[in-house]
């Protein structure tokens, strides 16, 4: 029997969350790569929060390594929060981890997304201060 998969989605400032709980197979994987996919072709760097998965089956690794494709096409990228050793350990036997960004906590995996740019200062109203002459 498999576990239902939840998910969640979150837009921060420059980038978006995804949450993910439960198994990950065939049989659960449409919903998360919709979502992924949509979130990876924004072009915001996107983070896919694993910690909560109990399962995660040759879909899933497929689903992930579409949306690193995806988001890198875009200029963006995806980083992905797995604390689980099994998890991790499994990104690394499948390669995945040389094409996916990974984190052990969120918090690690925000601290790794690009910078983003400055945003623009306003010219000051009122004309210009420095013809004092």
């Amino acid at each position: 029997m498999h576990d239902s998969l939840i998910i969640g989605v979150r837009a921060e400032p420059g980038y978006a969350i995804i949450t993910a709980a439960g198994e990950i197979d065939i049989f659960t994987v449409a919903r998360l790569r919709e979502e992924l996919f949509t979130l990876a072709g924004d072009g915001r760097p996107l983070i896919a929060d694993l910690d909560r998965v109990t399962f995660l089956g040759a879909a899933g690794l497929g689903a992930l390594a579409g949306a690193a494709r995806r988001a890198a096409a875009r200029g963006a990228s995806l980083h992905v929060v797995c604390g689980r050793p099994q998890t991790r350990q499994l990104l690394q036997l499948t390669g995945l981890d040389r094409t996916l960004r990974l984190a052990r906590t969120r918090a690690e995996a925000i601290q790794a997304l690009p910078a983003r740019p400055p945003r623009p200062v306003p010219a000051p109203i009122g004309g210009d201060d420095d013809d004092d002459d």
